[in-house]
C-alpha cells in the first residue's frame, strides 16, 4: 500500500467568528503564544512523514505563503546581531516541507478546498488537516496524522479521526454512524454514514469529526460528483459517504490533546496550556493564574 506523504490543509476560510482582528490577519496565523496555529497543523504533518503540503488559500492570505518563505531582510538581521538561535528556528519552519499554495477563487465549502487539491495530488493517498484545529501529542506518541496514516497503509481503506462529543453538542460537527469495534485502546468504526450537523434526534452516535482524515485519491471522484447544499456548497461528508458506500471507510478515535482554535474559547485554553508549558512562561504564568483565581 502507498505511502501517505501529502497533506491539503484548507485555509481559505474567512475567519468571522476573530474579526476584527482577522480582517486582516489570516485566522490560521492568530499566535498561541509566540507560534502561530498553522504552524502546529504543519509540525503535525511533517511528523508523520508528509513531504508535500498544499494549502488551499484565499483572497487575503498572503501572510500564510510569506511565513513559510525565505524572509532576506529578517534573515540578514538576525545573523548579523549573532541571533542564530532565532535564525535557525525560521530556517527549520521552512525546511520541514515542501510547501505549495494553491487559490481557492470561492468559498464553496469544505469539499470545494479540497477538490481544488487534486491537481497536486494527483492519484495518491493524502492527509487533510483542517487549520484551525490543534492536535497536540507527546513526543513518544504518534501524532494524530501519523496514526490514521499507518491505519490506511495496513487496510488500504480511508481513515477519520473521530471523537465522541456529549449528545447534545453532535449539531456542531460531522457525525459518524457504523459498526463499531475495538484495536487496543481505540475504538474503530466501519462507517456506514456521516451526517453534516444533525440535528437533535437525528442520530444517536456521538462519533464527531474533528478535522483530521487520511484518504484514498478516489475521494476527488466523490467530490466532483457531489451536488452543492442548500447553502451552495459542496460538503465533504457528502464524499465521505459515497467512498463508504464504494471501498470503504474507516473512523477511529485518537489519542491527542485537541484544541478548536477556530472557536475563541478553544484558542484562549490553547493560549493559556501551551502557554503553561512553554519554557519561558510556564513559571510566571502559573504563578499569575493562582494569583487571578484566588480574586474570582
Amino acid at each position: 500500500m502507498a505511502k501517505v506523504r501529502k497533506a491539503v490543509i484548507p485555509a481559505a476560510g474567512l475567519g468571522t467568528r476573530f474579526l476584527p482582528a482577522t480582517k486582516t490577519v489570516p485566522k490560521e496565523m492568530l499566535p498561541i503564544v509566540d507560534r502561530p496555529i498553522l504552524l502546529h497543523v504543519v509540525e503535525e504533518a511533517a511528523r508523520a512523514g508528509i513531504e508535500d503540503i498544499v494549502l488551499v488559500a484565499g483572497r487575503g492570505k498572503t501572510a500564510i505563503e510569506d511565513f513559510f518563505d525565505v524572509s532576506y531582510e529578517l534573515e540578514d538581521k538576525l545573523e548579523r546581531d549573532g541571533k542564530h538561535e532565532w535564525l535557525n528556528s525560521l530556517k527549520q519552519i521552512r525546511s520541514m516541507a515542501n510547501i505549495i499554495s494553491i487559490r481557492q477563487k470561492q468559498p464553496l465549502g469544505l469539499g470545494h478546498a479540497v477538490g481544488a487539491a487534486a491537481p497536486v495530488v494527483g492519484k495518491e493517498p493524502f492527509a487533510v488537516l483542517l487549520g484551525d484545529e490543534i492536535m497536540i501529542s507527546r513526543t513518544d506518541q504518534q501524532t494524530v496524522t501519523e496514526q490514521l496514516a499507518r491505519r490506511f497503509e495496513s487496510t488500504g481503506l480511508s481513515t477519520v479521526a473521530v471523537m465522541e462529543v456529549p449528545l447534545e453538542d453532535t449539531s456542531k460537527y460531522g457525525i459518524v454512524e457504523g459498526d463499531v469495534t475495538r484495536d487496543g485502546t481505540a475504538q474503530i468504526v466501519k462507517v456506514k454514514n456521516v451526517i453534516e450537523k444533525p440535528s437533535q434526534g437525528q442520530t444517536t452516535s456521538r462519533f464527531a469529526l474533528p478535522g483530521r482524515y487520511v484518504f484514498d485519491a478516489e475521494i476527488f471522484e466523490h467530490i466532483r460528483n457531489t451536488k452543492p447544499g442548500k447553502l451552495g456548497e459542496i460538503q465533504l461528508t457528502d464524499a465521505m459517504v459515497a467512498i463508504a458506500k464504494s471501498k470503504g471507510l474507516l473512523a477511529t478515535t485518537f489519542e491527542a490533546r485537541r484544541y478548536d482554535a477556530g472557536d475563541k474559547l478553544g484558542y484562549l485554553m490553547a493560549t493559556i496550556e501551551l502557554g503553561l508549558e512553554h519554557p519561558e512562561l510556564k513559571t510566571s504564568l502559573r504563578s499569575y493564574i493562582k494569583k487571578l483565581a484566588e480574586k474570582l
